[in-house]
Order: structure tokens, then sequence, then C-alpha cells
């Protein structure tokens, strides 16, 4: 794509502006580390042009603190007292979704993942969200927690310009074919290799 160009203009009868504003399903995959960072990178620019912005994570327990998160609750707090952004919701699988009445049980994961899923079908029919983040969602359709026919003819056929982000290695084929923006994360080198553990500020 030389100087932002496209290689071919599709001759689907929509103007420039319009395609311009066409809702984007991106899939960042693969070994390497960045998946999530970058993902929560364009929600930071979502946020920024006033979308709102929902994260959900379907592998993080809702005990684990992850700073991204906190930065976002700040983000939020500045839109609801000052007008900044957009809002922003924020949900961990873990002990419960923020929405179930299992609120803080032992729920088995499968379930749990299952419920997020439907939770969310319902926000996309509802367009209740602009820019979703469904982070490590590849593991619960690798793991047959949660359909993926229905996962992809959900997302393509999601009402209104909502962007989805989804995250997570070894991403079903059917979701990549789907996809507008597919990137795969390679690792070179990291420093665990070396038997260094996770720094507070790199990992979390």
């Amino acid at each position: 794509m030389p100087q932002g160009q496209p290689l071919s203009v599709p001759d689907d009868g929509l103007s420039t502006r319009a395609r311009r504003r066409q809702p984007v399903l991106a899939v960042h995959t693969g070994a390497g580390k960045g998946k999530s960072t970058a993902a929560f990178g364009m929600a930071l620019r979502a946020w920024n042009a006033g979308l709102r912005v929902a994260v959900f994570q379907f592998v993080k327990s809702a005990k684990w603190k992850v700073g991204e998160e906190s930065a976002f609750a700040a983000l939020g707090r500045a839109h609801d007292e000052h007008g900044d952004g957009g809002a922003v919701e924020w949900h961990k699988m873990g002990s419960g979704w923020s929405w179930s009445r299992k609120q803080g049980a032992e729920a088995d994961h499968a379930a749990a993942a299952a419920e997020g899923w439907a939770e969310i079908s319902r926000r996309l029919a509802a367009e209740q969200h602009d820019f979703y983040v469904l982070d490590e969602f590849t593991y619960p359709l690798k793991w047959g927690w949660v359909d993926i026919d229905e996962v992809v003819a959900t997302l393509t056929a999601r009402p209104g310009s909502q962007h989805v982000v989804i995250t997570g290695r070894d991403a079903p084929p059917a979701l990549i074919d789907a996809a507008d923006l597919v990137t795969e994360m390679v690792k070179v080198k990291h420093p665990m290799d070396a038997g260094r553990k996770g720094q507070k500020g790199i990992e979390w």
C-alpha cells in the first residue's frame, strides 16, 4: 500500500468516504509478545476519538491487576467527569463477569466464556459500544468453549460502525478469513528465554 493508497479500488458502489468509515474486524495473533498491547493502543486511539470503548478479557482472572485496566479506568473517569474522550467499560471473566448473577462464584470456565460471548453478542446487536477489545478470545474458540461459526456469523453481520479487535494465539482460520486486518506477532527474542522474569511496567 504505497503512500497510503490502496492497491485496487473495489467496485462496490461506495464513495471513498463511505469506504473509509467501514467498521474493522482486526485479529492480533501469533506467538510473539504484544498482541494485547497493540489492541489496547488501538483502544486508546479510539477513546481519544470519542468512541465508546469496551474491553472483555477472556482468560485473565478478575483478581489479576492489569496496568492498562487502571489507565483506562482513569480515562473513563475523565469522560464521565469532564466529557473527555469516550465512555469506557472493562470486564474480566475470572470470578464472574460484572453483569453476571454469579458474581464471585467459581463458575465453570467454559460456561463463563460462553456467557461472556452471549453478552457481547447482545451488545453488538444493540450497538452498545463503538470499539470492542476481545482480549485472549482466540483461546475459548480454540478450546471449543464458544462456537467459531456463530462468532464469525455474528461479527460479519454486526450492525453500524462497530470496530472489533480480537487477540490471542492460534486464531482459527475462519476468523482470519473473516477479518479485515490480521497481524501475526512473531517472537525473535524474549528476555524470558534468558531466564529473566516478567517486569512491572513491561509485562503488566
